[in-house]
């Protein structure tokens, strides 16, 4: 009962203020990720998320403990020796006793705190034995994963955020009585590992600090740019599970989800091998000079799965985010000027750099937008003239 007025209340709050318009959407619990009204740590799935877990409990009992019998005996002895009664205070300057005990009993408790917690930490930084290295590589707004070690070395992809889940959120986000419990945290290149496995995460950033951050893994490693850090999970759970950015790292944060996807071997094994196959097919040479067919439909993929989410899908941008359509560095005849862009991105981070991908997909991508919607330039990058501007 106290419950559906506390909701009731929420909701008229909300409403009065304009901050329930647009979020009425039905929304349930995500098998590993965020529940509804979750007042818990998330259902731990590996060894570290339990140890973390029973050390949080163990902790606030501790620290609730200690606060009850302090608290207790505070304000027993006001009440029980307080003036109205006759009770006078003791006078004194010192005793020896009170400062041993209320030396030694802290020591003690801090102690038995410590040694569990100590445990747990030198546990989370034990990264050797792995049986399979990831790096991961922070940038704004994605994440970029390499396999460097192990079954599926030589892996690599870009993980974003769902071009669907950008468009709701540009509209709004979910409509009302619909239901979409992976708001915001669905991508369309989800880390995929095997169960079972200890795998070691390398974090680094091309730009500015992030965190990779799984709650139901128990891992959380800061990714900062010049550095490499690293941690690890094993997984003992097959399932989704999902995660964000846990570092404030510009206006697109909100927008960097985590979706690590855990499979049995037999499957890992499947995955790997498709992944390889298509690392060879887009394996392409890169003095190969492509046609205009060619490059414009390499170009229209690359295009919907990295840019249309902010530039949209008709071009026109929105908001801060420029249009291409008629766009002067778009329709320069100098194509060094948006290949300078792709590399290096501008406006201190908001249109980000993409140099992580090859130079075909840049020469395809680049092409792709000088003769598209309006821009009728007739011009063609070829991959050669990627590969000489990363010199």
């Amino acid at each position: 009962m106290i419950k559906n007025i506390f909701n009731k209340l929420a909701g008229t709050f909300l409403t009065a203020s304009g901050l329930g318009v647009g979020v009425a959407h039905a929304v349930n619990d995500l098998p590993g990720g965020p529940a509804v009204n979750q007042m818990n740590l998330h259902p731990a799935v590996t060894g570290i998320a339990v140890e973390q877990a029973w050390l949080h409990w163990f902790m606030l009992i501790v620290c609730t403990v200690i606060f009850v019998a302090v608290f207790a005996v505070m304000f027993y002895s006001i009440w029980k020796h307080r003036k109205s009664k006759g009770h006078k205070a003791a006078n004194f300057h010192e005793s020896v006793t009170v400062e041993i005990v209320w030396t030694i009993v802290p020591f003690v408790i801090v102690i038995l705190m410590a040694l569990p917690a100590t445990k747990v930490v030198v546990a989370m930084k034990d990264t050797t034995n792995a049986d399979l290295t990831i790096k991961a590589t922070g940038m704004q707004w994605k994440w970029g994963y390499d396999y460097i070690k192990g079954e599926g070395e030589g892996i690599a992809f870009i993980s974003a955020l769902d071009a669907s889940h950008r468009e709701m959120s540009n509209n709004g986000g979910p409509k009302a009585g619909t239901s979409v419990d992976d708001y915001l945290l669905r991508v369309d290149n989800p880390l995929v590992v095997p169960v079972n496995k200890k795998v070691r995460m390398i974090t680094t950033s091309n730009d500015v600090i992030h965190a990779w951050m799984i709650p139901a893994f128990g891992v959380k490693q800061d990714a900062i740019p010049g550095f490499v850090r690293d941690t690890w999970f094993r997984a003992e759970k097959l399932g989704d599970f999902y995660g964000q950015c846990a570092e404030l790292c510009g206006k697109e944060h909100a927008y960097m989800p985590i979706h690590v996807k855990v499979v049995s071997a037999e499957d890992y094994a499947v995955w790997v091998s498709g992944e390889m196959k298509k690392l060879a097919a887009k394996a392409d040479d890169p003095t190969k000079v492509w046609t205009s067919e060619e490059i414009f439909a390499r170009g229209a993929k690359v295009y919907a799965a990295n840019c249309a989410a902010c530039h949209q899908p008709t071009g026109m941008g929105a908001g801060p985010i420029k249009a291409l359509v008629g766009s002067a560095v778009v329709l320069d005849a100098d194509a060094s000027k948006q290949i300078a862009v792709m590399l290096n991105g501008q406006n201190n981070g908001a249109m980000p750099a993409w140099k992580q991908l090859s130079d075909t997909d840049i020469a395809a991508v680049i092409s792709y937008t000088k003769n598209n919607w309006t821009n009728k330039t007739g011009q063609l990058v070829q991959p050669a003239a990627i590969t000489a501007a990363r010199k």
